[in-house]
């Protein structure tokens, strides 16, 4: 395996102190009855950070909207019993020694008649389809949307407020944010619209209002894609001019780090180059970036999946952190049947970590047996 002394090292970045740069991805669990978290999850955040992951992004939490959430299993940010357990997650954490940022999330058109907390509530989109030419829910009105700003920005307090280091927007996957960003879900024919720095609107004004709310040194972090839930083959830059047109609004909104979702983290951006999505980004905004995608995995049992750490996956994290390409690297899937793989890829102790496989994930999404997964 490759030197990976680098990755170990202490590092600030966008105001957070971290103890090196490696970071656990966010991964729904659907394991907070009613939206509230509790010792269970505490403890599950825990073991990672004890485990040595320098920075811990939570699951998706669900702002403080009727349109927001799509399973009552995944947990809220509002209301005192949910941001009670919030804060007992952020303790526990840091009495670890590790840093944990919350995902605040809106899914969108992303959710169907009848989920979430308030299942007569509508779906909301940009333009009422989940996908181009699909449609699910509502068109959002601008009472609707200025709402959802508010929303964001009161959830982005609570965290500063439970004590956390900062904030992670989902603006991936095909989820609200993302529904504005992206062409093929944006119809709208206002100033939401249009082109791809127009289209960033949406979640520039969700940035500056959570900016103006928490002030200038609570870090925000944005996590975006190209591909979509609804199709992989999306694109929001189809060139490196595109990323920077996109980009630059963001940036200017107050952004501090990008959290750039790929599939396969060590794949190029854009034919032609060798750059990642990372190192574009990190290049085009100038500011710091977490990369994500396959990250620790090697074999594949579904596209996109895949399964067994082999030190030539390492090798190429170690390989493009050292070119550049990014400031942090998120793992997701290996660190549930290893919460320790930090401290095991530290060690070298790569013999000693636990294959991820199918059956992994649907024992990590099964309440009867989570306690084996903590």
């Amino acid at each position: 395996m490759k030197e990976t002394k680098g990755l170990f090292e202490p590092c600030a970045l966008a105001g957070l102190e971290l103890a090196n740069r490696l970071v656990m991805a966010p991964m729904t669990r659907f394991y907070a009855p009613d939206g509230v978290p509790g010792p269970v999850n505490a403890a599950y955040y825990r073991r990672r950070a004890e485990g040595g992951m320098g920075l811990i992004i939570t699951e998706g939490t669900f702002i403080d909207h009727p349109s927001a959430s799509h399973n009552d299993k995944v947990p809220r940010f509002h209301g005192e019993d949910a941001l009670a357990g919030w804060r007992l997650v952020a303790d526990e954490v840091h009495a670890a020694g590790g840093r944990i940022i919350p995902q605040l999330w809106h899914v969108g058109a992303q959710r169907k008649a009848g989920e979430g907390f308030f299942p007569d509530t509508p779906s909301l989109s940009p333009s009422g389809l989940i996908g181009p030419g699909e449609p699910n829910g509502e068109a959002m009105t601008q009472a609707d949307i200025d709402a959802i700003v508010d929303s964001y920005a009161r959830a982005a307090e609570a965290a500063q407020q439970a004590g956390f280091d900062g904030v992670e927007l989902h603006a991936a996957h095909g989820y609200l944010i993302d529904q504005f960003f992206w062409e093929g879900t944006n119809k709208r024919e206002d100033g939401y619209a249009g082109g791809i720095a127009e289209r960033t609107r949406f979640g520039c004004e969700i940035v500056r209002e959570i900016r103006r709310r928490v002030g200038p040194v609570f870090p925000i972090c944005l996590r975006w894609s190209q591909w979509k839930l609804p199709d992989y083959n999306a694109r929001l830059a189809h060139s490196p001019q595109e990323l920077e047109t996109f980009l630059a609004p963001l940036v200017d909104a107050g952004v501090d780090i990008f959290h750039c979702s790929v599939r396969r983290f060590w794949e190029p951006a854009f034919e032609g180059e060798a750059r990642t999505l990372s190192g574009w980004t990190r290049r085009l905004s100038g500011r710091p970036v977490i990369t994500v995608g396959s990250v620790g995995l090697a074999k594949e049992f579904i596209p996109g999946v895949r399964v067994d750490a082999e030190p030539e996956a390492l090798d190429r994290v170690a390989e493009l952190f050292a070119r550049g390409e990014f400031d942090l690297v998120a793992a997701g899937r290996i660190v549930i049947p290893n919460p320790d793989w930090a401290n095991k890829i530290r060690s070298g102790d790569l013999a000693g970590i636990a294959t991820f496989t199918p059956a992994t994930i649907r024992s990590y999404l099964n309440d009867s047996v989570v306690h084996e997964l903590i």
